[in-house]
């Protein structure tokens, strides 16, 4: 029950970041909002497959840092194309 929970956290706090650009009505298209809704909503999986499987706390840690950097770093590429890839944005 615990880790329904914690996923169901994760998941809403997904949604609630979501929630922040369509309330300030940011120039975001339908395609900006699915694309931000599939990179929070993998990033928080990713987190919770990390939590639900790796045991080791040090590992644990470690791996939930590499996963904050990649949602970072995909999130900054997708919104300033920082690396100037094809998916960058303006």
């Amino acid at each position: 029950m615990k880790k329904n929970k914690r996923l169901t956290g994760i998941l809403a706090t997904a949604a609630l970041l979501l929630l922040i650009p369509f309330l300030t009505d940011a120039p975001w298209s339908l395609f900006d909002f699915i694309l931000a809704g599939v990179v929070l909503f993998g990033a928080g999986l990713a987190f919770e497959l990390i939590l639900r499987t790796v045991k080791k706390f040090e590992h644990r840690i470690a791996l939930s840092a590499v996963a904050l950097a990649a949602l970072l770093l995909v999130w900054i590429e997708l919104a300033v194309g920082l690396f100037g890839t094809r998916f960058a944005g303006n």
